[in-house]
């Protein structure tokens, strides 16, 4: 932890140092640290993508989220109202797509109309407002539910979710859909589903990035999984065999993403 701490000191700006103190010792981020990640909201809730103009975008929210998160910053004006607008954007059958027009510019992982596309948004977009159930600050009528005030929502999601797991514990998506998914339903009591899951992740450890290994460990603890749990026992293993002599994580998407690659390993080992 040392070293990666000392990296992201070296190499991050002030979002992320301000992240990484959030993340050790809860310290309260400045004003304008907030301010910089809360920028460019779209109107009615959400942010767009870089690659899709002024239209909110799930993933693009999500993605923003997660920054947020790293702040304490789930329960201020921007992030509720991002919330809001994804529990909104939900479709009648519990999924989440992106916007039509966006079917030209966006990612394989976001393309509107693909089957793998939509249940990695909907396994994202139901982390997220279980996370904001579980966060003490939505305070609600309903929070005493699973999902807090986004109960509803969340549970039409696990339920879509469930639906298309195969019988092997296999999902028809992306991999990181199978974390995202394993989170939700956990929360959701389905705990058969969720180690179905789990327990295809641990035979695909050995073979992935420490990027999705740091991702999913840091999904898996952030809704409540047992540090003990033999999945983040291994995944913890893993990370320790790949962190470089700098103290960083390598990233898939590029050095500029290392750091955000080793937050996520500080987030899963807090």
């Amino acid at each position: 932890m040392d070293g990666a701490i000392g990296f992201v000191v070296a190499h991050g700006d002030a979002v992320d140092r301000a992240r990484l103190s959030w993340l050790r010792t809860g310290a309260p981020p400045l004003p304008e640290v907030l301010a910089d990640v809360e920028m460019g909201s779209a109107p009615d809730g959400g942010w767009p993508a870089v690659w899709g103009g002024e239209i909110a975008s799930v993933d693009a929210t999500c993605f923003r989220l997660a920054e947020l998160d790293d702040l304490g910053a789930l329960d201020r004006p921007a992030a509720r109202k991002a919330l809001d607008w994804l529990a909104a954007r939900q479709g009648p059958d519990g999924t989440w797509e992106e916007h039509e027009s966006l079917a030209r510019e966006a990612p394989d992982w976001a393309k509107p109309g693909d089957a793998e596309a939509e249940l990695f948004l909907t396994a994202n977009a139901a982390f997220w407002l279980t996370v904001a159930g579980l966060d003490a600050r939505a305070a609600g009528p309903l929070d005493h539910r699973v999902g807090g005030v986004y109960a509803g929502s969340v549970h039409a999601a696990a339920k879509a979710i469930a639906d298309r797991l195969h019988p092997d514990g296999t999902w028809p998506s992306f991999l990181a859909a199978g974390w995202l998914s394993a989170a939700v339903l956990y929360r959701q009591e389905l705990f058969y589903e969720s180690a179905r899951i789990q327990g295809v992740l641990g035979d695909r450890l050995p073979q992935m990035s420490p990027a999705d290994v740091a991702w999913m460990a840091s999904a898996l603890v952030r809704v409540g999984v047992s540090p003990d749990d033999w999945l983040l026992v291994a995944a913890r293993r893993r990370l320790a065999e790949t962190q470089r002599s700098d103290g960083g994580w390598p990233s898939e998407d590029g050095d500029t993403f290392d750091v955000h690659t080793t937050l996520l390993v500080i987030r899963a080992a807090r």
